[in-house]
């Protein structure tokens, strides 16, 4: 496996394509869940270096999922992201510093495909 590795969660099918083309074309192998279950197998075996995470979803919230990787005691760093009020971007970011993750950067939706890439960069 390359050194950049992005794994992305996200319920939009639109969004998460986006992410994807962005990523491959900053030279990331890239790996898109749609469910929490099938984030954490991905994860385990493809050690990301980047998670792209979305915050709001109906099965599993992007909160419980950070505090999965600091117990996982993930070194990736992490982007949330969320269509919804800045708020939760602020929230989560809080509760991911306490939990010992590392690089957080917060997104609103919609997302320029120039600040995605900024930050993957």
């Amino acid at each position: 496996m390359g050194d950049k590795r992005l794994l992305a969660i996200d319920d939009e099918p639109a969004f998460a394509e986006i992410v994807r083309a962005v990523a491959e074309g900053l030279g990331y192998e890239v790996r898109v869940a749609e469910k929490a279950d099938e984030f954490a197998d991905i994860y385990e075996q493809f050690d990301p270096t980047v998670v792209v995470l979305d915050l709001v979803m109906p099965e599993v919230d992007g909160v419980e999922l950070a505090h999965w990787l600091a117990h996982e005691k993930c070194r990736a760093k992490i982007v949330f992201v969320t269509g919804h009020n800045p708020h939760f971007t602020d929230s989560a970011r809080e509760l991911a510093e306490k939990g010992e993750l590392k690089g957080v950067t917060t997104l609103t939706k919609p997302v320029s495909i120039s600040e995605l890439r900024e930050i993957l960069e």
